[in-house]
């Protein structure tokens, strides 16, 4: 194999750059050629597509976001948006491609390379809901940036003694609310994979109103409801003073962690060398601290599993 692309897509993930770094040096380094395209499945259609050296990533290691851009793409669900894809691909010379992205960004590349072009899946989302991987790139950064928001909002929550929700990223899974919420000392959690009670809540609230706890601090994954919502049934059902803050698109953003950059560069270069190897098809990942790949089609057919017994724990510490 001696050219091949990169793309990102979908929802971005601090680490994203990193990722695009590991590829385009590692493809160098073994003297093959890398090709950036840009705006994701949609440049691909459009043949938005740049030869990429080394000076291309440069000094990008350390910035969030992804330098190739990414975007939504409806028609490239379509047999038709896919053949054009590959065309713009077989174009260029182009023999394999690697795609960091989340779910969506997996059902594109294997669609690909169900039409015969060797593909490999490298794991960019915040949200951790990537089958195969312990972890995904930009997991990390994400869930810092929302236990820093976490530590400051609780200075504002002892000083007025409120009761703030925090309505948190992930979409159907709670990996972000249930780690930064153990880690950030929250006293309610409310995750997709379990079902909450609003009285139970209300009723550990009192509780410890009673033992005279000045606040508390719920997060709310956005994949249960609204933070909005759930602070004003809260509000009506323990009559406390309830604020609500909705962290957004914040978590998305910012320079990669140390463990990101290090994730991200082992997982890019990985998926380098599976392309040269002839070994299309693949999803990469880190299981056990070790780096491993599987069939991209079989990834997508395994539904990812969050660990409850982090979410025991939760409980058990915010007596």
């Amino acid at each position: 194999m001696k050219k091949i692309g990169v793309l990102t897509s979908g929802g971005d993930s601090p680490g994203m750059n990193p990722a695009i770094r590991a590829v385009v040096r590692k493809a160098i380094f073994h003297n093959v050629e890398v090709y950036g395209i840009y705006g994701g499945y949609a440049g691909l259609i459009s043949g938005n597509i740049k030869k990429l050296e080394l000076g291309s990533v440069g000094d990008i290691i350390h910035r969030g976001g992804t330098m190739l851009q990414s975007a939504r793409c409806p028609e490239f669900k379509t047999k038709e948006g896919q053949q054009k894809g590959i065309q713009q691909l077989k174009a260029l010379g182009i023999e394999g491609l690697v795609v960091i992205g989340g779910d969506g960004s997996y059902r594109g590349a294997k669609a690909l390379t169900e039409q015969g072009f060797p593909c490999v899946g490298v794991p960019g989302t915040i949200d951790n809901d990537i089958p195969g991987t312990d972890i995904t790139i930009g997991f990390d950064t994400a869930l810092n940036t929302v236990i820093d928001a976490i530590d400051k909002i609780r200075d504002t929550a002892t000083s007025h003694e409120r009761t703030f929700v925090i309505e948190v990223m992930g979409r159907d899974a709670g990996d972000i609310a249930l780690c930064a919420g153990l880690a950030g000392g929250a006293e309610t959690i409310l995750i997709p994979e379990e079902n909450y009670d609003l009285n139970d809540i209300a009723d550990r609230l009192r509780k410890g109103q009673e033992r005279g706890k000045k606040h508390s601090i719920i997060i709310v994954a956005e994949g249960v409801t609204s933070g909005v919502e759930f602070g004003k049934l809260l509000q009506e059902s323990t009559n406390f003073d309830t604020r609500v803050s909705v962290l957004g698109h914040m978590q998305r953003g910012g320079s990669p962690t140390a463990a990101d950059r290090v994730l991200a560069s082992r997982l890019g270069a990985r998926a380098v060398e599976l392309l040269i190897e002839g070994k299309g098809g693949r999803a990469v990942g880190l299981e056990n601290n070790r780096l491993v790949d599987y069939d991209i089609i079989e990834a997508l057919s395994r539904k990812h599993k969050l660990d409850l017994d982090l979410y025991k724990l939760s409980q058990e510490l915010s007596i």
